[in-house]
């Protein structure tokens, strides 16, 4: 054997360091065990102690850094996230996780680079890759452009340093929602979840004033609040009966997702985890009692939480990672069936559901279903979104903008008055992870435009007709601002993309064989959620009619009407966007008078649509004036037929007539 000197200097400090390192060790080892049983918040309290003796390495750094993320503590998290990934033999998942809590801090563009980098080095995800990085973009213009609400915090419910979210209506002045302060229970004082390091979840009771003032939380009686989690209550418009969710310590067998959204916490004992259950309770002489599983509970397999049943008590929405989920977790839902008992849960579907996580289902007084994804294009962590239809037919799933959405996580929303204000959760103002309850008036309020593409021609019976033009390309841009976006028509021409009501929104679309198209369309403060837009493109065939709408003259006269103005302004831009169209603009009357007069009526009917033409800058060179008298009637109504004015009426027409292009 080999003697290796080592100098005295050496082994002097290292005597002098053992103690201070086998502090460190034992520290670490303390930390590792507690971050093990997912004690994270106990677990970064020995980390921090371990690494002021050691500096840590590439594990131990992961580990706080995963931590801090359990525990949405985002500033942290970015830290040590940016650390890790800084290290040689780092995983590459660890740029994702970066990027996700760069997101989370509002660090689009950082984001977006970290995005790209763990595509690169896990080409197995580049596509979501990519998404993510557009996803940044999307953020960035949502936050440039007008705010669609007023958000402020609910001082009043929340507890400063805990945890307050998932508010819900019940009855006119009261809400039940759910919270972490603590409850305790006579000599007992609250039992602490390790991965939090606060109280277990409880639901609490408030209600508001006449002067809109809320009075002192209160927490629901013990038959509700167990000793574990108990929370995200939900009650239909009677409020008679209590849905909410609650965690059972079951065997570790299967998925044993451990997300703290779901509650999932591994206990002292081995294999063990919890999961969730829903759970209703009944009002009795003015307490709850009669506490009763879901009959669709499986702790041993899966988790079942998070319930919204509808105003009417009939569907029952809720979030599980039950067989037959798209993703980490899928919104789900079960009807009411004639013996009183729900029905088998039905996932809610691809349009609703992604390969991600969908939880916190609300349903608003109309029925309409609102949720949280952290997989549909948002601003980072959960954003709230809202579906459009209904069960088994989803449809324009819409991202509810900025500021009800932030870069961080915000989910359980309610509604006073349905699109107009209510509550919502969200930790975007917080630096150890908890969330607050915050109050929200919408400005502008979120309505979806439903496309539809249209091809306007004559048909072989000289008749114009529109079919449906689906794969249709259409640029979107809104007034007033930088933002533009381009979408194609689906089989069915069909598009639903998201609008705010008191924008304008400009449409240039095209399609090979027709005429490119222009429109402003004008979303006004009383839209309706859903407000129909067509789109019109006129064929590109030489020698075929078509009849301009609403192109029609008061008896006897040839004065462009402001109806027909509207239709001629249409015209303008159609010419605009198609220099090198030619055209003859002809004028139809009705049967009566003598045809000698109404020939001479239609020609000064053609003639003032084409002087309207160009009073708004088209090129008289492209425009022909024609006027056909009575010789083109388009129904019955000829000479000494007797017809009502609007039948005639349909006759004063103008039509286009494409002579060149």
């Amino acid at each position: 054997m080999k003697f290796i000197y080592t100098p005295f200097c050496i082994i002097t400090a290292a005597i002098l360091g053992a103690a201070p390192m086998a502090q460190a060790q034992s520290s670490l080892r303390k930390a590792d065990k507690l971050y093990e049983n997912y004690e994270y918040a106990k677990a970064l309290e020995a980390y921090q102690e371990a690494i002021q003796k050691r500096t840590p390495g590439l594990e131990t750094a992961e580990r706080i850094a995963t931590a801090y993320r359990m525990t949405r503590q985002s500033q942290a998290e970015e830290n040590w996230y940016g650390k890790v990934v800084r290290m040689e033999g780092r995983p590459p998942m660890n740029l994702y996780y970066y990027a996700e809590a760069l997101r989370s801090n509002g660090k689009y563009k950082e984001a977006k680079e970290q995005y790209m980098k763990w595509g690169e080095e896990m080409p197995e995800h580049a596509e979501r890759a990519q998404e993510l990085m557009e996803a940044t973009d999307q953020a960035l213009r949502w936050m440039n452009q007008p705010a669609v609400a007023e958000v402020k915090p609910l001082t009043s419910l929340n507890n400063a340093g805990f945890s307050d979210f998932s508010p819900v209506q019940y009855g006119n002045n009261g809400v039940i929602f759910t919270s972490d302060r603590g409850v305790n229970k006579g000599d007992k004082e609250a039992k602490i979840f390790g991965w939090t390091g606060r109280p277990y979840l409880q639901l609490f009771m408030a209600q508001q004033n006449a002067q809109g003032e809320w009075g002192r939380p209160e927490a629901l009686q013990e038959v509700v609040n167990t000793d574990f989690h108990n929370a995200t209550a939900s009650t239909a418009q009677d409020g008679q009966k209590l849905y909410f969710t609650r965690t059972q310590m079951v065997p570790a067998l299967g998925n044993t997702n451990i997300d703290p959204t779901s509650w999932v916490e591994k206990q002292e004992k081995p294999n063990y985890v919890n999961r969730l259950e829903i759970y209703t309770a009944e009002k009795q002489g003015g307490s709850w009692s009669n506490v009763q599983p879901f009959s669709y509970n499986k702790v041993e397999e899966y988790s079942v939480g998070h319930p919204a049943v509808s105003p009417d008590g009939q569907v029952l929405y809720f979030a599980s990672d039950m067989p037959g989920s798209l993703g980490d977790t899928d919104i789900f839902y079960s009807t009411r069936q004639a013996d009183g008992t729900w029905g088998e849960p039905v996932n809610a579907g691809p349009v609703v559901n992604t390969s991600g996580r969908e939880s916190f289902p609300y349903v608003d007084a109309a029925g309409k279903l609102y949720f949280a994804s952290d997989s549909h294009t948002g601003m980072g962590g959960m954003d709230i979104f809202s579906a459009e239809g209904e069960q088994g037919n989803w449809r324009a799933v819409r991202n509810l903008g900025y500021p009800i959405n932030s870069p961080q996580n915000d989910y359980g929303i309610m509604f006073t008055e349905p699109g107009e204000r209510g509550l919502l959760s969200s930790n975007r103002d917080s630096q150890n992870g908890t969330e607050d309850i915050y109050a929200f008036t919408v400005l502008q309020k979120p309505v979806v435009l439903a496309i539809t593409t249209l091809g306007r021609f004559q048909n072989d019976k000289k008749r114009t007709v529109q079919e449906p033009l689906p794969e249709t390309r259409i640029l979107v841009a809104r007034k007033n601002s930088k933002d533009s976006t381009v979408v194609i028509t689906d089989k069915e021409a069909k598009h639903y993309m998201e609008a705010r009501t008191g924008n304008t929104y400009a449409f240039s679309g095209s399609k090979i064989g027709y005429l490119k198209m222009g429109t402003d369309v004008a979303v006004p403060a009383s839209a309706p959620d859903t407000m129909q837009v067509a789109l019109i493109f006129d064929k590109n065939e030489v020698e075929k009619a078509i009849v301009l709408d609403n192109i029609y003259y008061d008896l006897d006269k040839w004065e462009i009407r402001p109806d027909a103005a509207k239709e001629l302004d249409k015209m303008v831009t159609l010419l605009k966007n198609n220099p090198r169209v030619e055209i003859e603009l002809s004028a139809h009357t009705d049967s009566r008078e003598s045809a000698q007069y109404n020939q001479l009526l239609s020609e000064r009917r053609a003639q003032a649509a084409v002087d309207y033409l160009v009073s708004k800058g088209i090129d008289s060179s492209r425009l022909t004036a024609k006027g056909y008298g009575k010789t083109r009637l388009v129904n019955r109504c000829a000479t000494g037929v007797e017809c009502s004015e609007a039948e005639h009426q349909m006759n004063r027409r103008t039509e286009f007539t494409i002579k060149k292009n």
